[in-house]
């Protein structure tokens, strides 16, 4: 912009010294004149316009919204990934294999057979096979062992969706101030989640001398591990579609408001579940009562609190675990329920009455599909999975479930988020006055 100004100061002071000693040549030539005025108007068009267009690129604007909406999804759906891998781990009891933690060195499994002897060497050290699977063979390890390797190695492909795209968004400038402390949450989120994993494992490997139960990890720190994934998801999935979906001034009333907070409630319910299951596969609880709706013959068993001080019973008592998660599972299925019935007496847009129906729906399908073994639960966990297409584990199932299953609650997981997050973007949002205090008059969507 300076070189084209200097230019075009130039140009009109030669054009005006000019008029009292141009050369003939240039008074005798019009065309000549015309010429350089275009010229140089041309230039300057130009100029003007890479420069408009070259800011344009450099901040952020609806496509570059667009894209990194798009890839924050896609970041969600890695995440999804990542805790099926885990659900399997947990079905093939795999997550013990892998006895120590590199970031780079263990992305190479190993080759040789004396490689493979010496890492099952290292296993035969620890609690799991010497209680467990002390006539495990090395083809037996070598199962397990890619089965947890698998799963650390998608969560290398996580970190690296998130952080490597977050360095070149950041250089092309597509992201505000707000949208930088965003994606930098996200990223340290992802460390935090794969330290996380590896202390969740190490718990695993400690010996106890004074315990005589089968090696386990613990069932906090398990539930920190789960809850951290649903949060990374949830938080990326809600980030995108702010960016994805267009933002509608909402019309406020009070039944709308109702159901807002009934949608949020029912949302952190499911989650609050999905964290009680996580206690329940923890403790291994599902195996200690496999009846329902009662415990054995009873509807409160008598050793609901039999561990002191009572406040242990919710965490380390595997009765009270399962009790709590049965009375947790069939709390979300009321409040699914009572939501899907409030909202059928107001009139809403389509988007929002498919996402209370498939909320619903899932909810029920998962109450009525109760696998007893680990191979219906697989196949019981596909089926789901290409209904929703997302997907996690332990909300709702029979108490054998709730030790196998790996995938039932993601549905619920996302598709409340999916419900309560749709009012900043335009789903719930009418730009007529609503009668009879409705949302929307009669006949929109």
């Amino acid at each position: 912009m300076l070189l084209s100004s200097i230019r075009t100061t130039y140009f009109c002071c030669w054009r005006n010294a000019s008029r009292g000693f141009q050369p003939r040549s240039i008074h005798q030539s019009p065309q000549l004149r015309q010429w350089l005025v275009r010229r140089t108007q041309s230039t300057l068009t130009a100029e003007a316009g890479a420069a408009s267009g070259a800011a344009a690129a450099t901040g952020p604007n609806a496509a570059s919204n667009r894209i990194v909406g798009r890839w924050l999804l896609g970041c969600s759906g890695l995440v999804v990934g990542a805790i099926v891998l885990g659900g399997v781990t947990r079905l093939t009891e795999s997550g013990l294999s892998m006895v120590d933690w590199h970031l780079v060195r263990e992305m190479k499994p190993p080759q040789s057979q004396a490689e493979w002897e010496a890492e099952f060497s290292k296993y035969q050290q620890f609690p799991e096979f010497k209680i467990m699977n002390h006539d495990m063979t090395l083809p037996e390890f070598k199962f397990i062992f890619y089965m947890e390797w698998g799963h650390r190695m998608w969560g290398r492909l996580v970190g690296l969706a998130y952080i490597l795209p977050t360095i070149y968004f950041w250089r092309k400038g597509y992201f505000n101030r707000s949208m930088k402390a965003k994606v930098l949450g996200l990223c340290g989120f992802v460390f935090f989640q794969g330290l996380l994993g590896w202390y969740m494992v190490k718990s695993g490997l400690e010996e106890k001398p004074d315990s005589h139960d089968i090696p386990r990890v613990s069932q906090y720190r398990l539930s920190a591990h789960l809850g951290s994934a649903l949060l990374l998801y949830s938080a990326s999935l809600w980030t995108g579609l702010t960016l994805l979906l267009p933002v509608q001034k909402l019309t406020e009333t009070k039944r709308l408001l109702q159901l807002r907070r009934f949608a949020k409630g029912t949302g952190g319910l499911v989650f609050l579940t999905a964290l009680s299951g996580a206690f329940v596969a923890g403790l291994d609880a599902g195996l200690v009562y496999n009846s329902f709706p009662k415990m054995g013959d009873r509807w409160i068993p008598d050793d609901l609190l039999a561990f002191s001080p009572t406040l242990k019973n919710f965490f380390e008592n595997p009765t009270t675990v399962q009790f709590d998660h049965r009375i947790l599972g069939t709390s979300a299925l009321a409040a699914i329920t009572g939501l899907y019935l409030f909202s059928r007496k107001m009139v809403l847009p389509r988007r929002a009455k498919l996402a209370i129906s498939l909320l619903t729906s899932m909810a029920y399908l998962q109450v009525r599909w109760q696998p007893s073994d680990k191979h219906r639960d697989l196949v019981c966990s596909a089926v789901r999975l290409n209904f929703t297409l997302v997907f996690c584990r332990l909300c709702w199932a029979s108490p054998p479930c709730c030790f196998t299953s790996p995938l039932p609650s993601q549905p619920l997981t996302s598709l409340a988020p999916w419900l309560f997050c749709l009012w900043p973007f335009g789903f719930w949002q009418s730009s007529a006055k609503c009668p009879n205090d409705h949302p929307l008059l009669p006949g929109q969507s």
